[in-house]
């Protein structure tokens, strides 16, 4: 898919979105509800993939961008029997 037909994707759910937001005044309970219930999963996974993401560069990283040498994985080798 080029970048134009993603644009164009993202402007057309976009616009969709917008339209709803309009419509939901109007909208019955139930539809308000799964409306909500929608829109909460995403906000939700998009905080996750936020925290994740954080968590992981601070645990690679540290806080001043170059890896701490206390946090090394150890490699685990086998036990000579």
């Amino acid at each position: 898919m080029s970048s134009e037909g993603f644009l164009k994707e993202i402007q057309d759910i976009g616009e969709k979105f917008l339209l709803k937001l309009q419509k939901l005044p109007k909208a019955e309970p139930v539809e308000i509800a799964s409306f909500s219930v929608v829109l909460l999963f995403i906000v939700t996974v998009l905080v996750l993939t936020i925290i994740a993401c954080s968590c992981c560069c601070y645990s690679c990283c540290g806080c001043g961008g170059h890896p701490d040498p206390r946090h090394r994985k150890s490699q685990v080798r086998p036990a000579a029997h």
